[in-house]
């Protein structure tokens, strides 16, 4: 084949599969677009705009999970000053991660959170007191006492070496 026929193939293809909605997602991770369709909730470009993911509510606690893309990371580190309680997850050589159970006990022992994070950062609306926030990754389950007295004032680290 020629190079001009090879190149029109090429295009062709690309344009097939563009048409066909399959290289979103592709070209989204390869061009490190962050963000996915608008049935994503906890994607940037939601209704929080500026890349915070969505805020979600559990009783009477609001939170909102994710950092995956440069984006939502920004967003919700400038976030944290605003917020009573911030999580990290980090594994080992400090890569990021997500899909780490989260549950945080009030001071009486009962639950006032049980979720999964959807990225490295966390950030929890709670009122002012004493808590146990319980993080598992994998089988591994570690925990942090608390002190919760107003915006960006909590703040909890959490680290795996396991992969």
């Amino acid at each position: 084949m020629t190079n001009k026929t090879t190149g029109r193939l090429a295009a062709a293809l690309v344009v097939a599969a563009m048409s066909a909605g399959m290289t979103g997602g592709a070209w989204a991770q390869a061009s490190g677009t962050t963000g996915g369709t608008t049935a994503d909730t906890s994607s940037a470009g939601n209704t929080n705009g500026g890349g915070l993911p969505q805020v979600q509510q559990q009783g009477d606690v609001s939170y909102t999970s994710g950092g995956v893309g440069l984006d939502e990371s920004r967003a919700l580190l400038r976030e944290q000053a605003h917020w009573p309680l911030s999580l990290r997850f980090t594994g080992p050589t400090a890569e990021y991660l997500s899909g780490v159970t989260v549950r945080i006990a009030g001071g009486k022992g009962g639950d006032v959170l049980s979720t999964e994070a959807m990225g490295p950062y966390m950030l929890v609306k709670l009122p002012p007191g004493n808590y146990t926030v319980y993080a598992k990754y994998k089988d591994q389950e570690k925990k942090q006492s608390v002190n919760v007295s107003g915006p960006g004032k909590a703040k909890a680290a959490f680290h795996w070496n396991i992969q």
